[in-house]
């Protein structure tokens, strides 16, 4: 029996969703929200004051496009013409030249492979692909390959056989390779949008990418913005805990087990995938979320962690003084515990 279950992972946001709309129509500071599609999932945003010499309806067009490029033009690896999917295209041994932003986030990928001894790898795409989690489609009655073909793509993925540079921007790759950015797009994708309305002077806002989070600033109210984690259980809407950004400019990504995922011969396989194993992650770690500065990074941390594990994972977090969240599996099914860095613990509100 085989069947699959695909949903976007995300942060919950305690509050309202919205579209450019007013939230508050009564008199004093307003919130307005804003509401688009991107990277196939959603994403929001919310202000309550506009620059002087901007027009609201030019700012969602400006945010539109950025997202759109950083989506279709540079990471998709559905879109064939995006710099990603050229390059997996192209030719091995050859510097192919892409966009300064493209070199930047995949340097910041490879920081994070060294940083997590390789259990964050962009060039795990065959596996991604071959489990069924990636843009070729997979037979449901072949989802779950055999060991030698796992051993044989195993051999495909190495990010120490991937290059970059910075000036002039360029990749290539020493062997045959294939790259995926879906760990860390979302999270640069909110990034630009954060730098943008850094760039016109913006002190308050909340931006969220597919799950992934960059608020600075307070609400409306005066009071901090206050996302919340949510409690890993697949097909319900429960928080774990709430957060306070006490006015501060963060960035928060999250990553779980419980939402993307298939079932084969009453066996779960989740889209995490480890490379030293060649198949999706077996450990009692259900979720994690990080906050860092920027939310590429947070976004490449939450899903190296997850590969990792929860030992490796805490023992990491602590040792690079990390601010992360695990969530883990007790024994009794749906019982859960938690482990917080201090750095993170400032953060959680008392409930």
């Amino acid at each position: 029996m085989h069947y699959l279950k695909r949903f976007r992972y995300t942060l919950i946001f305690l509050g309202l969703f919205f579209a450019w709309v007013l939230l508050r129509p009564d008199s004093g500071p307003q919130l307005y929200q804003l509401t688009g599609q991107t990277m196939g999932t959603t994403y929001q945003v919310q202000l309550w004051e506009f620059p002087d010499d901007v027009d609201p309806e030019v700012l969602a067009q400006e945010i539109d496009e950025r997202l759109q490029r950083v989506d279709r033009e540079q990471f998709s690896i559905y879109s064939p013409d995006s710099e990603i999917s050229r390059f997996n295209d192209a030719q091995t041994g050859q510097w192919f030249a892409v966009s300064r932003e493209v070199a930047s986030v995949v340097q910041t990928a490879q920081q994070v492979s060294a940083l997590s001894g390789g259990y964050f790898d962009i060039t795990v795409a065959p596996l991604v692909q071959r489990w069924g989690f990636g843009s070729r489609r997979v037979a449901e009655a072949e989802l779950v390959p055999d060991e030698s073909e796992i051993g044989s793509l195993q051999r495909q993925v190495d990010y120490r056989q991937l290059e970059v540079r910075q000036s002039p921007p360029a990749l290539r790759k020493r062997s045959a390779l294939e790259i995926d950015l879906g760990g860390i797009a979302k999270g640069y994708g909110t990034d630009v949008v954060a730098d943008y309305f850094d760039s016109l002077g913006m002190e308050n806002y909340f931006i969220e990418v597919g799950g992934e989070l960059r608020v600075r600033g307070l609400r409306h109210d005066g009071n901090s913005w206050v996302p919340a984690i949510e409690r890993p259980v697949s097909g319900q809407r429960q928080v774990q805990a709430v957060l306070n950004t006490r006015g501060e400019s963060i960035a928060l990504a999250g990553s779980g087990d419980y939402r993307n995922y298939f079932v084969a011969d009453d066996q779960r396989f989740s889209h995490e995938i480890d490379p030293f194993t060649g198949r999706p992650v077996v450990d009692k770690l259900a979720a994690v979320y990080v906050i860092t500065d920027t939310a590429k990074m947070a976004d490449a941390l939450t899903t190296a962690f997850m590969a990792m594990g929860l030992e490796r994972g805490i023992a990491l977090a602590e040792q690079e003084g990390i601010a992360a969240y695990f969530i883990y599996r007790e024994q009794e099914e749906e019982r859960f515990a938690e482990y917080v860095t201090d750095s993170f613990a400032r953060y959680v509100e008392e409930r």
